[in-house]
């Protein structure tokens, strides 16, 4: 049941049994599938060309865990506590230098303990910061920033009709177009963001519309977010691209 998607709650109240007990036959059956002695991991069994890494935060908040990934078949190669360079040095010596050597490249976000780990063992493997990764950096480096300078400019310049249209606006400005634009189809159709609860007495919430032309009045007001605009077009193209040449068009276009 687990296997195929459903929760330790779910497959509790299927089966009559504790969440509790769910979790400790799974845990079970997970140590006789990937360990030799319920300690020590499997290596894996299938050489990866392309691999991926990113850290999560766990339940708590304050702690992090690291997954490494076969990029080509989503397969989770290692999972281990922390963030640092210490759980790519321990996958290294996991997989062995033979494995490793035949790995082409990696993605990864901008955590520079990871590319440094990397690139300190084996020089020669690509490190790919993905599209994902790229575009949040953009918005939360540049956009997010921007916008909070020009709030707070027009607030100093005595325009605060102006300051008040960006208030609440950071969404809006990181969306592309047609998110916006299905948040409104989802807005005519009546769509519930939430259903309400009777425990804490929270309302009913359904999508609400306007964004897109809240868009365009932003844009059209401030030549800055038109010009940010621009380039987070240019910046999706060039990373949506399967093709080199194209993709270096996109993103000296971008420089220009």
């Amino acid at each position: 049941l687990l296997s195929y998607g459903l929760t330790l709650k779910a497959v509790a109240w299927l089966t009559g049994l504790d969440k509790m007990t769910v979790k400790s036959i799974h845990k079970s059956l997970l140590l006789s599938k990937f360990t030799t002695d319920g300690k020590t991991l499997i290596k894996p069994e299938r050489q990866a060309k392309y691999l991926a890494i990113d850290e999560f935060k766990l339940h708590d908040g304050h702690k992090y865990a690291t997954t490494i990934i076969d990029w080509e078949n989503g397969y989770i190669l290692y999972l281990a506590h922390g963030k640092k360079k210490a759980v790519v040095f321990e996958f290294m010596d996991h997989v062995g230098d033979e494995w490793m050597s035949n790995a082409k490249a990696v993605a990864c976000d901008m955590n520079s303990d990871f590319e440094e780990a990397f690139k300190e063992r084996y020089p020669k493997l690509d490190i790919i910061y993905d599209r994902f990764h790229i575009i949040k950096n953009f918005n939360d480096k540049v956009v997010s920033e921007i916008r909070k300078d020009e709030q707070r400019r027009l607030a100093e310049e005595g325009s605060p009709e102006a300051a008040k249209l960006l208030k609440n606006s950071r969404y809006i400005l990181m969306s592309k177009r047609s998110t916006l634009v299905q948040k409104d189809e989802d807005a005519r159709k009546g769509k519930l963001v939430s259903t309400a609860g009777e425990i804490f007495n929270t309302p009913e919430i359904k999508a609400h519309g306007g964004n897109e032309v809240w868009y365009d009045e932003l844009l059209e007001e401030n030549k800055l977010f038109f010009t940010i605009d621009l380039v987070k077009d240019l910046l999706d193209q060039a990373y949506n691209s399967h093709d080199e040449v194209e993709m270096c068009v996109r993103l000296e276009e971008i420089i220009d």
